[in-house]
């Protein structure tokens, strides 16, 4: 059950609570993950098959690679309603990401004669975790291998963990291959992050991993972290939603109780500066919540929520980028002029008529989140995640000489005579130290 707080009179414990919401702890899922990846290090094949052996008789490595004949059985197995709602998620999301795409190269003019830019490139190899279990969703294939396609990426390699008979539900599969998925492996958990960052088990090695999962996959990735790159830390999702009186009580009911359905561990708020919706809302999640099919972990994930009045919406903001919220809507009568006081948000939902569940499946904007408060410091998935950019520049001898003065005084300040002598050789000035240990004059 849900009730009527008031955001001024919370207690300290209360207040924490909240702001803390889900927060993982990763201890207890990294000593697990350390002993997993020596086992597979030492032996990958032994330690696969002891881990997926029970789910098929007599397994070889070949079975953790997805067949083309497994590729079209799928595809043939869904929906064609499925296969065109993927398609038309698709084409929104490839829109919105290939419109991210920067220049391929810059260059500026920093001084007279010293050309410096930029020149951004794809990462060659990536790998997809894609979740299986209760958080088993196509969209999250999209999501994630969309990007990395719009980028430029020329190898994407899929995990996603396998069930009954190492077997993969259909429309994973299928919206794997419609988003340009290279190859697509059944793995999960540790083993999936661990084969592809170290290249084990006859996965290519990769140079990052992305995707959401669980505890363990999110420790397994902070523990390559360095190995490979990796995305933000994404655990269960939250939504938080500041609303005026001008808003529709059943719209904000539904939109809290979307949140609350992904996991026992997912967290909603609602603010809103009217007592007459909060009331109305509350009642409405009372009786939704023990309705809706995933009514059990609603009943659990409600101990993360809240429905708060506040006086004046400007404390609703204030909360809003102090909690950091993964998803947030602001259901007001003039949304746009409140756009600008958002300053930690992973995505926002402007108006009555974009409901979070849109962004999910098929607005274009990536689903992939930084949840946890971590909204102040990361950002959500993009074509940024699949890119490499490396700086470059060109002095002229003027340029060189112009500011080799600066460039010699700051490399002796450090210590450092070889960055100061490579400077002195190629402007003529007086040297203090040559390579073969004489000083020389030139």
């Amino acid at each position: 059950m849900v009730k009527i707080e008031y955001l001024k009179t919370l207690t300290a414990a209360r207040r924490k609570a909240l702001l803390t919401r889900s927060a993982v702890d990763l201890s207890s899922a990294a000593e697990r993950t350390r002993e997993i990846f020596s086992a597979l290090l030492a032996d990958p094949a032994k330690e696969l098959f002891r881990e997926y052996g029970p789910l098929k008789a007599e397994l070889s490595l070949k079975d953790f690679l997805v067949s083309l004949a497994e590729l079209e059985q799928a595809e043939a197995a869904v929906s064609q309603s499925l296969i065109g709602a993927l398609n038309e998620a698709k084409e929104n999301i490839k829109k919105f990401h290939l419109s991210q795409l920067e220049r391929s190269m810059w260059l500026t003019e920093v001084a007279p004669g010293l050309l410096a830019g930029r020149v951004t490139s794809p990462l060659e190899r990536v790998g997809v975790y894609i979740p299986g279990g209760r958080a088993s969703y196509p969209s999250s294939a999209l999501m994630n291998i969309i990007p990395a396609v719009c980028a430029g990426v020329r190898e994407i390699i899929a995990v996603t963990p396998p069930g009954p008979q190492m077997t993969i539900r259909p429309e994973i599969l299928t919206a794997c291959r419609l988003s340009g998925a290279t190859k697509i492996y059944k793995l999960g958990g540790a083993w999936a992050v661990g084969c592809l960052a170290y290249g084990l088990a006859g996965l290519p090695k990769v140079d990052k991993i992305v995707g959401p999962g669980s505890t363990w996959v999110m420790a397994a990735k902070m523990a390559v972290y360095g190995q490979v790159d990796i995305d933000s830390p994404a655990g269960p999702s939250e939504g938080f939603i500041i609303a005026d009186s001008s808003s529709e009580p059943a719209h904000l009911a539904w939109d809290f109780l979307a949140q609350l359905e992904h996991d026992p561990e997912a967290s909603a708020i609602l603010i809103t500066d009217s007592e007459q919706t909060a009331a109305s809302v509350v009642n409405l999640v009372n009786q939704g919540s023990r309705k809706i099919d995933r009514a059990a972990i609603v009943g659990q994930s409600l101990k993360n929520a809240a429905i708060l009045v506040v006086d004046d919406l400007a404390e609703a903001f204030d909360f809003a980028n102090e909690y950091a919220p993964e998803h947030l809507e602001i259901v007001t009568s003039d949304p746009w002029s409140s756009l600008g006081r958002v300053k930690h948000a992973g995505s926002v939902f402007l108006g009555p008529n974009a409901p979070i569940a849109a962004g999910d499946y098929a607005t274009g904007p990536n689903h992939v989140l930084p949840t946890g408060g971590s909204a102040r410091a990361f950002s959500g998935l993009s074509v940024d995640a699949f890119l490499k950019k490396t700086t470059f520049q060109y002095l002229s001898p003027k340029a060189l000489a112009d500011v080799s003065g600066t460039v010699i005084t700051l490399a002796e300040s450090e210590g450092l005579t070889a960055h100061a002598e490579s400077v002195r050789v190629r402007v003529g000035a007086q040297t203090k130290a040559a390579p073969t240990g004489q000083n020389v004059k030139k």
